[in-house]
């Protein structure tokens, strides 16, 4: 990793943006006195969630939704259950399932919307954390002068490109940039090391050390440091303090990650087919192996990962109490109307005319129930010689035509068929 921001497709932009964010909030903390990295991406989680709050608000709208379209949907499903290979049912099927979404007035990839947008976040705020001098210029200047002391220091490129070895951080070539994101990186017992190798800059080496410590560490951890490294190194050095510490994040991180689950609107298992119940067994299953690996991630990620996870748990948790509270007491049928209505003006601005919503799906779905009516062939060979005498009192076709030498064929046979 190294200094220079991110410029991966998506992430590198997002990553800057996140930085500026960052960069704002920790300028504030400064202002009061409190610079701390981990307190800063506390308020910058709560300041992301609040601007996804009215995509929180409309995911939380489909899932409601999607309880009441359920039933419906099911129905379908068994209605052309066993038809996969009849590519016209299938059709049909399509079209009935559209023609429910159009009835709610929601579009079928809302609930994916969220975590879209999510997902870039997650990565770029990763590369923000993993790095945080090059997107934090408070942070930068903290180590900026000990960086300027290094690259005149004899025999530092070899010592710092060795630390950038034990600490996995790119080294190609020393720079105050490069030396940053070593020193960014080094746990205590390199900074001793550090002191030890260049004696005239322990000084400088300690009140660095110190200012950054002051930064850097939340609750005792270092946010650049993961969970697992800092377990390692607590169980080494004897320390159950710092193995609590260290596991606290992934069992927090899995616990609030349970919560939200817990939180989240779910159908009731009254008249579910055999799709829905697959679909229900495999969600509760990954409502069971989310928090497990979230606790893993949170255990190899840096500690900063974990505080963003476990802090945005907790709000989306707040997040979900209070906007169900609200969501209850609405009415869900002036909301599907008033989804229908949105639905149509952005026809109108297509200049396509009204959707039409009707009950298609529900009446289609009326006679899934209806036993097949048995016919024996006795049953059969009459309808058929009923059909057919009908057919020879009524036709009247017109003299040559080939109605009519078909009908001379046809009595001539018959005739025969009774002499023999």
């Amino acid at each position: 990793m190294l200094l220079t921001k991110s410029t991966t497709f998506i992430i590198g932009p997002v990553s800057s943006l996140l930085g500026y964010v960052m960069n704002a909030i920790f300028w504030l903390e400064s202002q009061i006195g409190l610079e701390n990295i981990g307190l800063c991406i506390i308020l910058f989680t709560i300041v992301i969630y609040a601007l996804m709050t009215p995509l929180t608000i409309k995911q939380q709208k489909f899932s409601k939704l999607q309880v009441r379209m359920n039933p419906e949907l099911q129905a379908i499903q068994k209605k052309y259950k066993g038809k996969n290979q009849d590519q016209a049912a299938m059709m049909k099927m399509n079209e009935e399932t559209q023609a429910v979404y159009q009835k709610y007035g929601v579009n079928p990839m809302g609930s994916c919307l969220q975590l879209i947008i999510q997902m870039p976040i997650l990565f770029a705020l990763y590369r923000v954390i993993w790095n945080i001098p090059a997107y934090v210029t408070n942070v930068k200047n903290a180590f900026l002068p000990l960086a300027q002391a290094l690259m005149d220091a004899t025999g530092a490129q070899e010592f710092m490109a060795d630390l950038a070895a034990k600490n996995a951080v790119s080294f190609k070539e020393m720079t105050e940039l490069t030396l940053i994101d070593v020193l960014y990186k080094l746990k205590p017992d390199n900074w001793t090391a550090l002191s030890e190798q260049f004696p005239d800059l322990s000084s400088l080496i300690m009140s660095t050390q110190k200012d950054v410590d002051k930064m850097n560490y939340f609750l005792g951890l270092n946010i650049a440091d993961s969970p697992s490294s800092i377990f390692q190194s607590a169980i080494a050095a004897g320390s159950v303090l710092l193995v609590i510490a260290a596991l606290l994040i992934p069992v927090l991180s899995a616990v609030t990650q349970w919560l939200n689950t817990k939180l989240m609107p779910t159908q009731g298992d009254d008249n579910q087919n055999d799709s829905s119940s697959t679909m229900a067994s495999t969600m509760k299953t990954m409502n069971v192996m989310m928090p497990l690996m979230s606790a893993v991630f949170c255990f190899t990620l840096p500690v900063g990962m974990g505080i963003y996870w476990i802090a945005g748990a907790v709000i989306r948790s707040i997040q979900q109490v209070v906007i169900n509270r609200r969501i209850d007491k609405m009415d869900m049928d002036e909301v599907i109307k008033q989804n229908i209505e949105k639905i149509n003006k952005k026809r109108a601005k297509q200049g396509l005319p009204p959707q039409k919503i009707t009950n298609t799906a529900k009446i289609n779905t009326k006679t899934i129930e209806r036993p097949v009516e048995e016919v024996s062939e006795e049953e059969r060979k009459k309808k058929i010689q009923s059909s057919t005498d009908y057919y020879k009192s009524t036709a009247k076709a017109k003299p040559g035509s080939l109605a009519s030498k078909a009908q001379m064929v046809q009595q001539y046979n018959e005739k025969h068929a009774k002499k023999k």
